[in-house]
């Protein structure tokens, strides 16, 4: 059986095409979002979700007539944004993404939601995520008269194509809304009742990949999260392996066959009990990029303009000297989810090791040393030896230099994802076990 997975990404939609016995990938294809809607205020990071219907509609229309004995269709997306539905099933608002600052802001007694949240209920809801957007938009009077429930818009895309008018979540995506009890499995209902929100705007929730209905005759897949679609689609061996994956950001995810809960460390549910514990840099990728265009700007500033930074940090660290102290580079310049106001630095700077290449492979060390503390959080919660590192995102698949620090850092052994679409990949997957194509050995037989 062939399967369709359909990722909606912030920059681009990707989609593959698989097939269940061999799960071998037969084509990719990847278009751009460029559904951006421009605002007066800074913080806000909105998409038009009829745009991103638009696209994605057109994309499976063309991979349709392409292959038209597709069995299934899977779904993912950005899994902390969020978007207002009507009883017909249709948005009434533009889409909230994951980088929307409203939760930061200042609102009530001086104090952002997300403060308010942690200070007065001890919950820890981070911003950006779905809830928090909600929380902030109740507060304002920004919610739509007309709207009737909520959901992310990987959700949003399998309403239409299924033509629900109400949204089923995987609990996957629950979470990643935020205010969500993830060991028991239930929203925190207290919490809205507190705040006054209205508890019937919560979708209706699954922790399996159930059928949401029909596309054209094909079943469509409830959709998951991103990083638990990366996951699947990235990893097999999932009891002695971790996945990292290096791109804006970065992130270190494991398999856990139970709850677990760590400071810095987020439980997402999988499937039935079991959870990926992910730990997410925001900073990441871009640190490396922040390096490259400083780089950029002295070239300019001494009239060497036509500098390419990323060529000659490769040269530095290629040509680098043996046994030269190493700088000590925090590269936590974004904060963290925990700490937005965190800022990173550079220590254990001498006479000998102030150079250009010291710093380019101590940022690198700093990428890779921020992840492996998350990491070692982790380890308390897993079961057996982890050996393998599967590594994932342009990141690291464009950077042997990472590569090998990762390597090192972990003491793993570091192997590529075999799909560059590794979210619509594992969409692919879900969508086969939805459809009872494909039974993982780590997933319980239904």
């Amino acid at each position: 059986m062939r399967a369709i997975g359909i990722d909606i990404g912030t920059t681009t939609i990707s989609a593959v095409v698989a097939e269940s016995d061999t799960r071998r990938v037969e084509k990719s294809f990847t278009i751009s979002n460029g559904s951006f809607i421009e605002t007066e205020n800074p913080w806000e990071k909105l998409q038009d979700p009829a745009v991103i219907l638009r696209k994605s509609e057109e994309l499976l229309e063309d991979i349709l007539k392409e292959y038209p004995d597709i069995g299934v269709i899977g779904l993912t997306g950005q899994m902390h944004g969020v978007v207002y539905t009507d009883r017909k099933g249709r948005h009434v608002s533009p889409l909230y993404t994951w980088q929307d600052g409203r939760g930061n802001i200042p609102c009530g007694a001086g104090r952002s939601v997300c403060g308010m949240l942690e200070e007065t209920y001890g919950v820890k809801l981070y911003n950006g995520y779905g809830m928090a957007t909600h929380i902030y938009n109740s507060m304002a009077g920004l919610v739509p008269e007309t709207a009737v429930s909520l959901c992310t818009i990987a959700d949003y895309l399998g309403m239409v194509l299924t033509e629900r008018n109400s949204p089923l979540l995987h609990a996957g995506n629950v979470a990643g809304l935020g205010l969500y009890d993830v060991r028991k499995r239930r929203f925190q209902k207290e919490v809205f009742d507190n705040l006054h929100l209205d508890c019937g705007m919560l979708p209706e929730v699954t922790d399996e990949f159930w059928i949401l209905g029909n596309c054209r005759g094909i079943p469509v897949c409830v959709a998951t999260g991103d990083n638990q679609a990366s996951f699947f689609g990235s990893v097999r061996n999932v009891r002695n392996s971790i996945l990292v994956n290096m791109g804006t950001g970065g992130q270190v995810s494991v398999y856990s066959e139970k709850y677990f809960a760590a400071e810095g460390v987020e439980t997402r549910p999988f499937i039935k009990d079991s959870c990926i514990l992910c730990g997410s840099s925001l900073c990441g990728g871009r640190a490396y990029a922040l390096l490259a265009d400083f780089f950029r700007q002295t070239g300019k500033a001494m009239g060497a303009e036509d500098v390419d930074p990323y060529r000659m940090m490769e040269h530095l660290l290629e040509t680098e000297e043996e046994g030269q102290e190493r700088l000590n580079v925090d590269t936590r310049f974004s904060g963290t989810r925990d700490c937005p106001e965190l800022k990173g630095s550079i220590g254990n700077i001498g006479t000998d090791n102030f150079t250009p290449g010291a710093l380019t492979r101590g940022v690198l060390e700093g990428m890779a040393d921020e992840l492996y503390q998350m990491y070692r959080k982790m380890e308390k919660g897993i079961i057996g030896e982890k050996k393998t590192m599967i590594a994932s995102g342009n990141g690291l698949r464009r950077n042997r230099h990472l590569q090998e620090i990762m390597a090192e850092r972990f003491s793993m052994r570091l192997e590529l994802a075999e799909q560059k679409e590794e979210a619509a990949y594992g969409a692919a997957l879900a969508g086969m076990v939805a459809a009872g194509a494909y039974q993982p050995e780590f997933l319980p037989v239904r």
